[in-house]
């Protein structure tokens, strides 16, 4: 093992230690190249995550995929769906109906159910993909038509801001919308999985009840 690969591991057992161990890792993999991803593998990383379609099918067939499940991780357009529905174990960022219906038809066509979380934009932002907040219930009700996609939970990337206490509330406001949906037994779904936290916030965002965070900085280290 390089001393590359021994640093690696020592950040990977970092973010695991303070995430603990009913929380799921996924490796933010964005800009990282395969050899980078196999090393985390080795490291004990079991889920990565990918932001872009392009650079997802530039390094699929160099990933060591027998031991990592594959999230996409970024916005999705419609168009683009096609390219990775038969390469990715889940969608996290599902925001609009005709993005679902693209995904249905696609997993129709290969007789796959993909795990899907709804993306969830608590403050409107133009600049981010997402449902809006007070419309999360609403969308995740219609997506019961769509028999190849099974509804796993939320995701949600939270404004930027520096103040502690305005972040926690921002964790807790879609904890309390993945709590008040997991109570309703939507049909299509099996929700278990909140999807919030980062690099920069991954321990307050467990400590206001994710259990599934998107670590690449803290991680990989910084981006080139």
């Amino acid at each position: 093992m390089t001393n590359e690969d021994i640093e690696l591991r020592k950040r990977i057992e970092a973010v695991r230690a303070a995430v603990g161990p009913d929380v799921t890792l996924v490796a933010a993999t964005k800009t990282v190249p395969p050899e980078r991803i196999n090393a985390a593998i080795r490291c004990g990383v079991t889920v990565i995550g990918e932001n872009r379609v392009q650079e997802l099918l530039d390094k699929y067939d160099a990933i060591d995929r027998a031991h990592v499940q594959v999230h996409f991780i970024g916005q999705l357009q419609k168009n683009k769906v096609k390219y990775i529905a038969d390469k990715v174990d889940m969608i996290q960022s599902l925001d609009s109906l005709p993005l679902a219906a693209e995904i249905e038809k696609r997993c129709a066509a290969l007789g796959k159910t993909m795990d899907c979380l709804v993306e969830v934009n608590l403050e409107g932002e133009a600049a981010k993909g997402g449902v809006p907040f007070d419309e999360t219930e609403a969308f995740v009700d219609s997506l019961a038509v769509f028999p190849h996609i099974r509804v796993r939970g939320l995701m949600t990337v939270p404004p930027k801001c520096e103040e502690d206490a305005k972040k926690l509330g921002y964790f807790r406001k879609i904890y309390q919308k993945f709590i008040d949906i997991r109570t309703k037994k939507v049909d299509n779904s099996f929700i278990d999985i909140l999807s919030a936290g980062m690099s920069g916030d991954y321990a307050q965002a467990v400590a206001c009840g994710s259990n599934m965070v998107r670590v690449g900085r803290a991680i990989f280290g910084e981006r080139n």
